[in-house]
């Protein structure tokens, strides 16, 4: 499902119009890349997590030619799926 198929079911199961619930889903990942950028962590009872972790840097291989490469440190987001959210899709 991409956003204009998710902007299409908001709309269809709460009624609002399609240019409200786009700015709502709009808001919402803007406010959780915000908040992840300042490192907060994002807990949605019942949906799940979202969080920053550090990766450490590492030595990798080109795959083309073999070398090694040094992969610097990083920040990557993350989201944990919670017990409701899972159960859901079992």
């Amino acid at each position: 499902m991409n956003k204009t198929e998710l902007v299409q079911e908001l709309s269809d199961a709460t009624g609002f119009t399609k240019a409200d619930s786009y700015k709502f889903i709009t808001a919402f990942t803007n406010v959780i890349s915000g908040s992840l950028k300042k490192g907060k962590e994002i807990s949605i009872v019942g949906f799940g997590s979202y969080k920053v972790n550090k990766r450490k840097a590492r030595t990798g291989r080109n795959p083309q030619t073999g070398d090694a490469i040094k992969i610097p440190a990083k920040k990557v987001p993350t989201f944990r799926p919670g017990k409701a959210l899972k159960d859901a899709c079992n």
